[in-house]
């Protein structure tokens, strides 16, 4: 249904815009710098961005409209966010040099923050897009 260039532009858009949103409010909770949850930021940025490609490829197969309910776009954002978590957990542990558990709990924080963050923005966008094509843009 998306062009790769389509995915492209989402997937960095969205990462472009929570890390805007996230990074100072990392930094504020955990007491750390804000270089060091920068760095951390941007390695799980791009851990969610090839994320993120894979994801909504297999949830675009599996839902292919662009016209997608509140259940729909909440099963798209939480399977990406679940996945997302269940990957990095390890990383963000050992970077914040915390146990799995501690680490757990800060990544579910920021997981509820994108899970809203991702209904939002994937709403606008898909609405963005509709009307582009509808228009007869590519």
């Amino acid at each position: 249904m998306r062009s790769w260039k389509e995915r492209l532009t989402h997937t960095t858009l969205f990462e472009a815009g929570g890390l805007l949103m996230v990074t100072p409010l990392a930094s504020w909770l955990t007491g750390h710098d804000m270089g060091e949850i920068g760095v951390l930021a941007a390695g799980l940025a791009t851990d969610a961005m090839l994320w993120n490609l894979v994801w909504n490829r297999v949830f675009d197969a599996l839902v292919p409209t662009r016209r997608r309910s509140l259940r729909q776009r909440f099963a798209q954002s939480f399977g990406f966010e679940l996945g997302l978590l269940v990957m990095t957990l390890p990383a963000v542990a050992w970077w914040m040099g915390i146990g799995l558990v501690e680490a757990f709990w800060l990544d579910l924080g920021f997981m509820l923050f994108f899970l809203a963050y991702a209904m939002v923005f994937n709403t606008l966008f898909d609405l963005v897009m509709r009307r582009r094509l509808a228009r007869g843009g590519a």
